[in-house]
């Protein structure tokens, strides 16, 4: 197994360095290698100068507009991108929503839908989570019901992460009460401006409103809406997690943020204490663990091979390396860390001042921000579970 990366590889990385230093705003990396705040016009203009590229969809075969790279070329342009600044990809439509309208989708709905994701103009949400069915989303109950040429949609979604800008949701959806819990499920594409949908934002404790509720109150979805066949939306909804679990990893975005929580601990004089360089060191083999990880499914993926299916173990590992850095960056920033003034940050000030020490704003709300990444995507306990009956059988 060769872990190198070839000349070749080596001058596509080169390549992808050279136009992200070249194309992606300053303002933008600035704020993103200070965990300063991101707007959505932020996140959405990065994304239209990269679908102006064709690189929105980077992940996307050549017959449907992406570049065509291999796994190798993905890995290496997310790690680009990551170690520049760039805010990472919106998720929910280029990387999540898109595979399964190619996977599954008519004709029809790919042409209609896959344009608008690449270009980065519309921006799509996640309809997954209710209360009281997130880990055991099988028990979700939001209801759509067959009515001639359209569904009638009824219920409530929760922690609908960035839903405040969502044009399109994708939905899963109780079609059937008849079986198992999952054979009742079908995946709907629904337009979040149509009457009956209501958003609300959750304020979190950092005062952002990253997560909501989404409210459907007969709400009327065209039929031909649905991607595949009805009551077969668990089979694409476990497509679409697979990619959402090797996504929380992010094992590109854990080295740049190490690299972050090294300057912190310099600038705060506790870099010569040897105990709390034991614990970045600790975390630093971790990453690079996580990264080897990473780069045997790539050899293995590059050499034809099938390698075992490892998102769970990805996100268990890699959610949790987030944790830790948040709270070795917290530990090092000690008092510095805890100040948080909303009205402070709505007009601009974020410790980004000549002589403020950016790096500790605010880092205790992205700690407190990271605690759910264990959580979400499907939890680390259930994902234990599924890597143990995968192993051990």
């Amino acid at each position: 197994m060769d872990l190198a990366f070839t000349p070749e590889e080596q001058a596509f990385r080169e390549e992808i360095r050279a136009w992200v230093r070249t194309h992606l705003p300053q303002d933008i990396a600035h704020k993103v290698h200070n965990a300063l705040r991101l707007t959505k016009d932020d996140m959405q203009r990065w994304a239209k100068i990269l679908g102006a590229k064709g690189w929105l969809g980077y992940g996307w075969p050549r017959e449907f507009g992406g570049p065509g790279w291999n796994a190798v070329q993905k890995h290496l342009f997310e790690e680009e991108c990551a170690l520049a600044g760039a805010p990472r990809i919106v998720p929910f439509g280029p990387v999540m929503v898109a595979p399964v309208i190619m996977a599954f989708g008519s004709k029809e709905q790919q042409q209609r839908f896959l344009p608008g994701i690449a270009s980065g103009e519309v921006w799509w949400s996640q309809g997954y989570s209710e209360p009281g069915s997130g880990s055991d989303l099988a028990s979700l109950k939001t209801r759509a019901e067959r009515v001639g040429d359209k569904y009638i949609v009824n219920g409530q979604k929760t922690w609908t992460t960035l839903g405040q800008y969502g044009d399109w949701m994708f939905n899963l959806v109780r079609t059937s009460t008849e079986g198992k819990p999952q054979t009742g499920i079908s995946f709907l594409l629904l337009d979040m401006k149509s009457p009956g949908v209501t958003v609300r934002p959750i304020k979190l404790l950092d005062g952002e409103c990253e997560v909501n509720e989404v409210f459907f109150d007969n709400v009327e979805v065209p039929a031909d809406q649905l991607i595949g066949e009805e009551n077969k939306g668990w089979t694409y909804a476990k497509h679409l997690l697979s990619h959402e679990r090797t996504n929380i990893a992010d094992v590109n975005r854990a080295k740049r943020e190490l690299e972050r929580l090294k300057r912190i601990a310099k600038a705060e004089g506790v870099w010569d204490d040897m105990r709390f360089r034991d614990q970045i060191a600790l975390l630093e083999v971790d990453i690079v663990a996580l990264e080897m990880l990473v780069l045997r499914v790539l050899s293995m993926e590059k050499s034809g091979k099938n390698p075992l299916d490892i998102a769970g173990l990805l996100k268990i590992r890699g959610s949790e390396i987030q944790q830790r850095y948040a709270e070795l960056m917290m530990l090092a920033a000690g008092p510095f860390a805890l100040p948080f003034i909303e009205e402070a940050m709505e007009a601009g000030w974020q410790g980004d001042f000549p002589g403020g020490v950016a790096a500790n704003a605010p880092l205790a709300s992205t700690y407190f921000n990271l605690r759910k990444t264990t959580i979400y995507g499907g939890s680390n306990e259930v994902q234990r579970n599924i890597v143990a009956q995968t192993v051990l059988g």
